[in-house]
């Protein structure tokens, strides 16, 4: 039975893109379509028996009309194949207020053939083409549904995480005992586990990253083993955007974002798992193979430049830098520190058209930096050469060996010339 797991797709993210002007959509559209569009190819192509999603299908809890058809083309496009798909709801599918329905709710309520929705902590058997498999979904747990208000007088938010996170436990451990030994089951769930890791970049101790910025509201968090259950033959995850296994007894993975959000994604893969399980072994020994695919996603690089004090030409160190990094078709946020004596001699116009071929540009930003002042006094005192006295100083601005004898060789050629 071969499982194709992907999640957190959040059609809808519109950052570090332009409108088309002949669809009138934000091109960042089509990169979280296109990504998607290569799970549903990959799936297809490789004859998947079931499709698990596990959150976040759009980055609005109330998305647009367009935003929906494309999530439900693609979704179609699996079932015409024969691929039944499952979709858990996460805190991005989910309204506000106890009484909306869900982004998803729309697949249940017309009774798409061959889609099921996970709106609620429950067990359930979905048939595939290789045999019937048993989930147990966890979606996004709303406060007011899973809570009665007279439960949650009184109490702060951490007080209500925990009895949340009380709860949640003790039903995922009341289904898996409830399952069938002799059937293949797995957990699909949209949560934060304790030792999970959340990705981004990590910038003056502080660590950087989408899923901080897109949470709506503190997480529950649960610990691994609430979710490490010896009767599941895989736990899928989602929530957070970093791919990750979490736990290998059982296996248990968070599949990860298909499309980079922001810049605090920019080093982490994307993609999705695939998971194949052999339903004649027993329980706890049926996983038969697991491995990440990656997918196209787009790139963002960060360049960050830091001149020195007696570069010739501060723009040409800036233009290497970047064509270093290949900057085609990424987005590109570029930092440039100089000593404050290269103010100006900076070409703005070609550090431009060296980012020409950028997708988008977030930034540029230039920061001059003010040099310490050294003392020469000393060696005014010795009686020091001029030549000695500019070595000394190039020494003091670390400039690099190469252009010091340069510029020492191009002083000389002055001294001569006025002598």
């Amino acid at each position: 039975m071969k499982i194709v797991h992907f999640s957190d797709v959040h059609i809808g993210v519109e950052n570090y893109g332009r409108i088309d002007p002949d669809t009138g959509l934000s091109a960042r559209l089509a990169d979280f379509l296109s990504t998607f569009d290569e799970v549903v190819e990959y799936a297809i192509g490789e004859r998947a028996d079931l499709a698990l999603f596990t959150g976040d299908a759009y980055k609005s809890r109330n998305p647009s009309q367009t935003h929906q058809r494309e999530f439900a083309a693609r979704i179609a496009r699996l079932t015409n194949a024969g691929i039944p798909v499952f979709l858990v709801v996460g805190n991005h599918d989910m309204p506000l207020t106890a009484g909306p329905a869900t982004a998803l709710e729309i697949f249940d309520t017309l009774g798409v053939r061959m889609v099921h929705v996970g709106e609620r902590l429950a067990a359930r058997v979905v048939d595939t083409p290789a045999g019937s498999l048993q989930i147990v979904s966890v979606p996004w747990i709303r406060r007011s549904h899973f809570l009665a208000s007279d439960e949650r007088s009184g109490l702060n938010i951490d007080a209500i995480n925990a009895l949340i996170q009380d709860r949640l436990t003790e039903g995922v451990k009341t289904l898996a005992e409830s399952l069938d030994p002799s059937m293949p089951a797995v957990l699909a769930a949209h949560v934060t586990v304790s030792s999970a890791v959340v990705g981004g970049s990590t910038r003056d101790g502080v660590r950087h990253g989408s899923e901080r910025s897109m949470m709506l509201g503190r997480d529950h968090v649960l610990l691994r083993s609430s979710l490490a259950r010896p009767q599941f033959d895989y736990v899928a995850l989602g929530h957070i955007h970093k791919h990750q296994v979490v736990s290998e007894r059982p296996m248990m993975a968070y599949a990860g974002s298909l499309e980079r959000v922001d810049f605090g994604e920019e080093g982490d893969d994307k993609g999705f798992c695939v998971v194949e399980l052999d339903s004649s072994l027993p329980a706890g020994s049926r996983l038969k193979s697991f491995r990440f695919q990656e997918v196209n996603a787009r790139r963002f690089i960060t360049i960050d430049v830091r001149l020195r004090s007696g570069d010739l030409d501060p723009t040409a160190t800036v233009l290497e830098e970047i064509n270093r990094q290949r900057v085609e078709g990424a987005i590109v946020k570029l930092g440039i520190e100089f000593p404050v004596e290269l103010q100006g001699h900076l070409r703005d116009a070609d550090i431009r058209q060296a980012l020409n071929g950028a997708f988008y540009v977030a930034s540029v930003s230039k920061t001059p930096i003010e040099q310490p002042k050294s003392r020469l006094g000393a060696a005014y005192s010795k009686g020091a050469t001029p030549q000695e006295l500019l070595r000394l100083y190039l020494d003091s601005k670390n400039v690099a060996e190469d252009r010091a004898a340069i510029l020492i060789g191009r002083a000389e050629e002055l001294i001569v010339e006025e002598v």
